[in-house]
């Protein structure tokens, strides 16, 4: 032969693709490659090229490939050179065996069609490829479970998942899976002692002997079942075991940031971060909590490293989105949703882009992107900007249904009850019960701010001026937070003490001098304070709004 198959198959194991290509098109063009030549000779020959497209991530090439490949292959006698095609090696790290024999692993190349389907999104297309392999491998099982589960097939993901952990106990990707898809601990740790065969039974001491890795599994179905409480405590027993985890690190931030404990969160992202400047998973996250913080400082730097790292990741999209907020929302938009464009299954995309549509008073589109992350994995993010995006567009009805969902998937939730309170006092007549509401929340977690703040607003709107003042000056001695500050700047404000409200506005652009919700009411107030109408329109801040729209424009051509 003119073109060696072995040093096709060397380059390959080096990561020379490029060169195992080149090489691999001499092979399959070769002169004596005639239509004479065996079947089984050209699908090992288009294999061989087929699996370096595959690792070059040229899926559409590598599926045509492949295809061509199972042609031939189809056309083998069915017992050819003492080989049958109904006992084939079922070896998963290559398409075509290393030995002299030549075997063509049918189930190895179906694999990797699939896998390249999987990669386009085109989940059908995979699943049907999958279907045709009866004796599966631990990747191939973890394959048909993301499938499955991407088309909205649970019985079936959860069905594969479990397999995977029949298999090996510590994929931890399907414990994560089943544990989102409702199953229980109970449920997913008896899969670990069942074997493949499912004719006997291993001790579980034997796999978890230290149960480290039933308190994992424990822990992530408190995160799915919104018992958030109980998933700190199970991540801050593991953390003692394996102090700088950054996987449970990474976990414990994010729930951390779920229930509005900010501050721990970031130091928590902060701490994985200098354990692994390099790490990408959940940064997005971290971004949030900056923006919340108006860190603009770390924010900057953090999307910087982020982009040095690798910038085609979601997480960097989404990081960038929220850079971008501040300066110009159309482009911060656009990078949500390219993020979502992809990895379609990212949540904190469909989370950032339901933000922004929200703020642009594009309440419908917002909702349909709250909607999609719920869909995904349900959380109070979601829930709130489901809640906020109906009472947006006056589906006080449905707004109240969800706030509810809300409060029945979290009980013990204060911020869900503040959920439900938030729609009552959306009207007039409902306000004595959201009342009741964010007293309830505040009974529940007495240092909730977000409820004594609601409470305080509702009281303002009532005309109890000085309720309000008492609930948020009892804050004070605990909390040193501006938004407390900007509340008690508008209650002041409200009830004609001016010189109050001022050291309040003042109070908190000390703590945040980015706060501007504090900037605008500063400016405001000062107005006042020289008897000038507050709301009286300047031609200057036309011609300002001018300029920024132009300015805008030119950043986009940029």
């Amino acid at each position: 032969m003119e073109v060696p198959k072995d040093q096709i198959a060397t380059l390959m194991e080096h990561g020379l693709y490029d060169s195992a290509e080149m090489l691999g098109s001499f092979l399959v063009s070769s002169s004596t490659v005639s239509a004479e030549t065996s079947p089984q000779l050209k699908a090992e020959n288009l294999i061989l090229l087929g699996d370096a497209l595959f690792h070059q991530r040229e899926h559409r090439r590598a599926i045509n490939t492949y295809k061509q490949a199972l042609h031939h292959y189809g056309r083998i006698p069915k017992q050819s050179s003492g080989i049958s095609r109904s006992s084939l090696s079922l070896s998963t790290r290559s398409s075509v065996s290393a030995s002299g024999n030549s075997a063509i692993n049918e189930s190895e190349v179906r694999f990797k069609i699939a896998s390249s389907y999987f990669a386009l999104n085109e989940t059908k297309a995979a699943i049907s490829e999958m279907e045709s392999v009866k004796t599966r491998s631990l990747e191939m099982n973890i394959l048909m479970a993301k499938l499955h589960r991407n088309s909205g097939y649970n019985r079936g993901a959860i069905a594969f998942y479990k397999e995977c952990l029949r298999q090996c106990p510590y994929v931890l990707e399907a414990v994560i899976g089943l544990a989102e898809l409702g199953v229980t601990a109970k449920d997913i740790i008896s899969s670990f002692t069942q074997t493949s065969s499912r004719s006997a039974k291993v001790s579980l001491d034997q796999i978890d002997p230290t149960r480290w890795l039933q308190r994992y599994v424990e822990a992530q179905c408190c995160v799915a079942s919104h018992a958030y409480k109980g998933a700190l405590e199970l991540f801050a027993e593991l953390l003692q075991r394996f102090p700088n985890n950054v996987h449970l690190l990474t976990e414990t931030a994010k729930v951390e940031a779920i229930i509005g404990k900010n501050d721990e969160a970031i130091m928590r992202f902060e701490k994985v971060r200098s354990i692994d400047p390099y790490t990408l998973t959940s940064m997005d996250e971290y971004a949030m909590l900056l923006h919340i913080k108006c860190d603009y400082s770390r924010l900057n730097k953090l999307v910087h490293d982020l982009l040095s790292i690798d910038h085609s990741r979601a997480e960097v999209f989404v990081a960038l989105s929220v850079l971008w907020e501040r300066k110009d929302a159309r482009t911060a938009l656009s990078y949500a949703e390219k993020s979502i464009r992809v990895d379609e299954r990212h949540i904190p995309g469909y989370i950032m882009k339901g933000n922004l549509l929200l703020q642009a008073k594009r309440p419908e589109a917002a909702a349909i992107a709250f909607r999609a992350a719920q869909n995904l994995r349900s959380d109070l993010r979601s829930y709130q900007g489901l809640v906020h995006s109906y009472l947006a567009f006056g589906k006080t009805k449905e707004a109240l249904y969800t706030a509810r969902e809300a409060m029945n998937a979290m009980p013990q939730s204060a911020k869900a009850l503040k959920l439900v309170g938030d729609v009552h006092a959306s009207t007039s007549s409902g306000r004595e019960k959201a009342k009741k509401f964010y007293e309830s929340g505040l009974r529940l977690e007495p240092g909730y701010l977000g409820a004594a703040l609601a409470l305080a607003e509702l009281h303002l709107m009532e005309g109890r001026n000085g309720d309000a003042v008492s609930l948020l000056e009892r804050y004070l001695k605990d909390w040193v937070d501006d938004s407390l500050h900007v509340k008690l700047a508008q209650v002041f404000a409200a009830t004609n003490m001016l010189q109050d409200s001022l050291s309040h506005y003042q109070a908190a652009l000390r703590i945040n001098p980015q706060n501007e919700a504090a900037k605008k009411g500063l400016d405001r107030l000062e107005k006042q304070m020289k008897g000038i109408d507050p709301d009286a329109t300047d031609e200057n801040d036309e011609n300002d709004v001018e300029d920024v729209d132009g300015d805008t424009e030119e950043a986009e051509l940029m």
